[in-house]
């Protein structure tokens, strides 16, 4: 059965492209990032696809590249672009589709809506991942509050790096939202442990 998975986060920088390269290698999915802000030359779509093993997945090329590593909005502004949900249509594919979003869930796309709202216009299942630091219970329940006032599908979670059993059980026991994976610190980033990690991972 072919799914649409959207991988959102509690913040920016807690390894949404890993596991988005984790899952896509998995099941062997195509990868799509609708918006690149910022790192043009080393894009996580170009980081996806180079940590794939298989020959069934497509990367597909990105809606918007924009040149600032800055929240989508004002990367779009400053480059005389105007980013709108109706201008980003789901690539046409066969296969499971892994779309890595940008950031959380609040960060804005123009000045009336959110990467939530792309995920409702997308029509996707939603996997959270989390990490675990100082602040990350508050952050990861504000996203799946965030997501549930949306009305909108969470697949579940995947912990991502070192684990913390007492604040996983805790976002777990509290939010209801199953655990999907866990995925541990991975000292090398390379397409072997890519493949070995999505053993971590229950989809």
């Amino acid at each position: 059965m072919n799914n649409t998975y959207f991988i959102t986060g509690i913040g920016t920088g807690i390894g949404k492209t890993i596991v988005s390269s984790i899952l896509t290698e998995k099941l062997q999915a195509d990868y799509w990032k609708p918006i690149q802000s910022g790192d043009l030359e080393i894009s996580d779509s170009l980081f996806v696809g180079n940590l794939i093993s298989n020959t069934k997945t497509v990367i597909h090329p990105e809606r918007y590249r924009l040149g600032q590593p800055l929240s989508p909005h004002l990367s779009a502004k400053i480059d005389g672009v105007h980013i709108t949900t109706d201008s980003i249509k789901k690539p046409i594919t066969d296969n499971s589709l892994i779309i890595e979003g940008a950031g959380g869930l609040m960060v804005p796309l123009n000045d009336k809506e959110l990467i939530c709202d792309l995920i409702k216009s997308l029509d996707a299942k939603v996997i959270v991942v989390s990490q675990n630091y100082l602040g990350s219970i508050n952050h990861t329940l504000l996203t799946l509050e965030v997501l549930k006032a949306n009305k909108i599908s969470v697949e579940g979670l995947i912990f991502n790096g070192p684990a913390n059993a007492e604040t996983e059980d805790y976002i777990q026991n509290y939010s209801a939202v199953k655990v999907i994976g866990k995925v541990p610190f991975m000292s090398r980033i390379d397409k072997e442990h890519i493949i070995t990690a999505g053993q971590h991972i229950n989809l």
